[in-house]
């Protein structure tokens, strides 16, 4: 009598443990985990929160801009909802540290895929191509070509590679100056200590068309560069970055990408390029 109670228990105690499994396993992908953040019902991604139309924090806690809506899709196309997402701020020159130590599960922010970024960490996409140009005060008519910058004063971001290529390749004698961020650069732009930010166009375009910035500055219109923009993650994770490459295909079949990019880019009067197909690096 008391084995047949012992038996009975112990098959209870097996259903409930396969039952409390089966409504643990929940609806997220497990390929996409949730990096340092939480246990599996959250997800940490790496953003930007300081550039208008590509990532920005609002004053009262929002996070707006495209690569903002492309991160919020592919995670849900992982199976997390918006509020399960943790944003991160990764700046330029944290980005693959950020990954390689797991603080993120994927990085979207304006994070140009190249080869030196690519021996560090995996790319997913490319999901926008955008273009290297210049950001001058609009009174300032005596920059229309990247060798006007010799003997200029030219700044970037730490970790950014835009202004290094300029000065490399077509004004060696600019001065090179490097802030934390891009609202540095504005600043000085603005004050005149600095002569041009240069960086993407789509980032350009963002600070803008921002109604504190309108009629303060212009784009010089030059394509100096093109900027594949990926999404990074760790090294060698096949299949979340096969599981990315298939959401942000999806983005742009279903129109959501074209809608991200006519809301975040088009009071700037930026025309994007058409979406890239994956794997596709434009030289």
């Amino acid at each position: 009598m008391k084995l047949r109670k012992a038996s009975a228990a112990a098959a209870a105690a097996v259903a409930l443990a396969l039952t409390v499994t089966a409504c643990g396993s929940g609806k997220k992908d497990d390929a996409a985990g949730s990096g340092s953040a939480g246990g599996g019902d959250k997800i940490t991604i790496g953003i930007k929160i300081d550039q208008p139309g590509i990532g920005l924090k609002t004053p009262d806690g929002k996070y707006t801009g495209f690569d903002v809506d492309v991160a919020k899709y592919v995670a849900k196309e992982l199976g997390y909802e918006e509020g399960d997402i943790v944003f991160k701020e990764t700046k330029s020159a944290d980005r693959e540290t950020a990954i390689e130590r797991g603080d993120v599960k994927f990085i979207a922010a304006s994070y140009s895929i190249n080869d030196k970024r690519l021996a560090k960490v995996d790319f997913a996409g490319p999901y926008l191509l955008a273009h290297q140009d210049l950001l001058v005060r609009a009174d300032d008519n005596s920059i229309t070509k990247a060798e006007d910058l010799n003997k200029k004063k030219l700044c970037s971001v730490a970790g950014s590679t835009s202004a290094q290529n300029v000065h490399d390749t077509l004004a060696p004698k600019a001065q090179l100056l490097e802030f934390g961020g891009y609202s540095e650069c504005l600043t000085g732009l603005e004050n005149k200590t600095v002569d041009a930010l240069t960086t993407d166009d789509s980032i350009l375009a963002g600070y803008a068309a921002q109604e504190a910035h309108k009629g303060k500055f212009k784009l010089a219109g030059l394509k100096l560069s093109n900027e594949n923009y990926g999404i990074g993650l760790k090294k060698g994770d096949a299949e979340l970055k096969d599981k990315i490459n298939k959401a942000l295909e999806k983005m742009v079949s279903d129109g959501s990408w074209q809608k991200a990019v006519d809301a975040n880019f088009g009071p700037a009067g930026y025309k994007s390029e058409p979406a890239p197909k994956i794997g596709n690096i434009v030289k």
